[in-house]
């Protein structure tokens, strides 16, 4: 696989970068490390070492596991359990996993902890988290939990409180790639008495290649990302030396399932035939909780991060629509930190122990004490709440708001609140055969590099700005824009039968301060490749928690590339024209101000 690379730096110091720094990305994907030792205020537990041999995705896979017991829990005295597991590249032995059971065994929870498969010390491939293989791999665990199945060592546990026969009273808590398994394992074994999946994802096709414009035309590589991933999990058997042979993929795959390799290999290779494409859209959808959400009926606690860029907002949003819908009790809330963005004071942190002082600490602990201690009378908070940048404490609402406001894309490059105020006229950028405009680099911080304010180069990009705003104004929520754009070079091959050829664009919002300072928000864009340039396309910008200040302006912003992603293949210049009664719009999900 051909990864790309800097031409400053050698190929194999930079893959090897690649690898160091993929592997730091392990650390915020659940919660940082508690402070040592099984003795606590809150009482003293037990850690047990266990092994497991459970079949999963056709193979015989060990899992590496550590059991910690409560004092005082016995058969006479059982109690409810929590089972985790760890983010991408990590392990039980991680900071941020054995953190959830020494967390939950503190506070009288029998605790399951283990290492996904492929990763640390258990077995077989990466197979990014399907339910048939890693979701039948849990399920195995909930069955020792059971008291149904022995640890390699004969160690059963008979200390589990019951629902009935073979039905452990346990919940599931993790990020990330420790997220996603949640929802896997949920859809195949109903047992799972209440989920809290943290910064994951709903549709890696999305994820790894979105197109917020349709999902069914093959997105826009988000190659950094992707990539790092995919050195640190074909890394795996190097930095966790095993002779385990199920780790092992003897069909052109050193560490992950064939499929997984092959969808990267066609993501890398920048050309996107049909059948190829759909093929990896149903690979990508087949391991997503997209696909599988349906048979989840376990209630549902979302967290995600709104400064996440890997899986953004809507991700979150998409599968707490889906499960609302169906009627499962579900609540998300949208916290500062993610796979991207860091911590703000106040915000959970077991490192800290301050699930208690903590807006989502308490939230977890009331969704435990409600599903799995039975308190009916336990406070499970709203539908849904935000961390609200630069305020006090968290917003909440009985739903994510609707869009309330529509502004126009006048031809002068102004954002106007009335069709009327649209002025006649048209604008032109072009694509340069480089990036010209910067969003983010995901591992710049982890390979000690500075990541450069975004940019976009003049001449490669259009933006339409409001007026300076009259009061402050709160987004929450994911705006909306209708586009359309006339690119002859772009329409002359997009029939082609290969996606690669289609236009490429990223459509983005700025926070433009009085002194013209330009921030983009959480470095959050919305890449799209337009499925038909001679029609309007509407695109899905990544939901955020923003507040645009008392004489600031709004710019949305369609940019020819960005250095986080591949771009278009060969030149394509783009027109945007407007008139009064055919013009682009911009929707906006305000909670408070009007823009105007």
């Amino acid at each position: 696989m051909e990864v790309p690379v800097s031409r400053a730096v050698p190929r194999s110091r930079k893959v090897l970068a690649l690898v160091a720094g993929a592997a730091a990305l392990a650390a915020p994907l659940a919660l940082a490390a508690p402070a040592s030792g099984a003795e606590t205020a809150a009482g003293a537990y037990t850690v047990t070492p266990l092994r497991f041999t459970v079949q999963a995705g056709g193979r015989s896979c060990a899992v590496d596991a550590d059991l910690y017991r409560p004092a005082g829990v016995d058969a006479e005295h059982p109690a409810p359990a929590v089972l985790a597991t760890n983010g991408f590249g990590g392990s039980k032995n991680d900071g941020s996993t054995d953190a959830i059971g020494k967390a939950f065994a503190e506070r009288g929870y029998v605790g399951l902890v283990y290492s996904g498969l492929g990763f640390g010390k258990s077995g077989c491939l990466i197979s990014l988290d399907a339910p048939e293989t890693d979701g039948r791999a849990a399920a195995r665990l909930v069955d020792f939990l059971a008291g149904a199945l022995a640890a390699d060592d004969g160690t059963r546990a008979d200390f589990v409180t019951r629902d009935g026969a073979g039905d452990p009273r346990v919940g599931m808590i993790g990020g990330s790639y420790g997220g996603a398994v949640q929802l896997a394992t949920a859809s195949v074994d109903p047992r799972v008495d209440a989920l809290v999946p943290l910064i994951t994802w709903n549709d890696l096709a999305y994820s790894l290649a979105p197109n917020a414009a349709d999902r069914d035309t093959p997105g826009v590589f988000k190659w950094q990302w992707a990539n790092g991933f995919y050195l640190m999990g074909e890394g795996q058997p190097l930095l966790v030396p095993s002779l385990d042979p199920s780790r092992i993929n003897s069909l052109g795959c050193l560490h992950f399932v064939t499929d997984a390799c092959d969808t990267v290999r066609l993501l890398n290779s920048g050309r996107y035939p049909k059948a190829a494409t759909d093929k990896m859209l149903a690979y990508a959808r087949s391991v997503s909780p997209v696909s599988y959400v349906d048979r989840i009926t376990a209630p549902t606690l979302l967290v995600q991060g709104q400064a996440d860029t890997l899986f953004n907002l809507n991700e979150a949003r998409a599968t707490y629509d889906r499960l609302r819908e169906r009627g499962v009790d579900t609540r998300m809330i949208w916290q500062s930190w993610g796979h991207s963005g860091g911590q703000k004071p106040g915000e959970l942190d077991l490192g800290q122990g301050n699930l208690e002082s903590s807006y989502v600490g308490q939230r977890i602990l009331g969704w435990f004490d409600r599903y799995l201690r039975k308190n009916t009378a336990a406070d499970t908070g709203p539908a849904f709440a935000w961390y609200r940048e630069g305020q006090s404490g968290y917003g909440a609402a009985d739903g994510v708001p609707a869009l309330s406001q529509r502004l126009y894309l006048s031809g002068d490059g102004k954002l106007v609140d009335n069709r009327a105020k649209v002025a006649e006229g048209s604008r032109r950028y072009s694509n340069w055969l480089v990036p010209t405009s910067h969003s983010e680099s995901s591992l710049a911080g982890t390979i000690g590099l500075p990541d450069p304010r975004p940019y976009d180069t003049p001449g490669t990009y259009l933006g339409w700005t409001t007026a300076p705003l009259t009061a402050p104004v709160d987004l929450v929520g994911a705006p909306k824009a209708t586009l359309k754009v006339d690119s002859p070079a772009a329409e002359r091959v997009q029939d082609s039968g290969d996606a690669a050829d289609k236009l490429v664009l990223f459509a983005k919002l700025y926070d433009v301060a009085p002194d013209g300072t330009k921030t983009l928000v959480n470095r959050l864009v919305a890449p799209v490749r337009v499925p038909d340039v001679t029609r309007p396309f509407t695109v899905e910008l990544p939901a955020v928690v923003h507040r645009y200040e008392t004489g600031h302006r709004l710019e949305l912003v369609i940019a020819a590339s960005d250095t986080a992603y591949s771009g278009n293949r060969g030149v394509k210049p783009v027109t945007v024209a407007s008139t009064p009664d055919d013009t682009g719009t911009l929707e906006l999900p305000l909670v408070q101000g009007t823009v105007g």
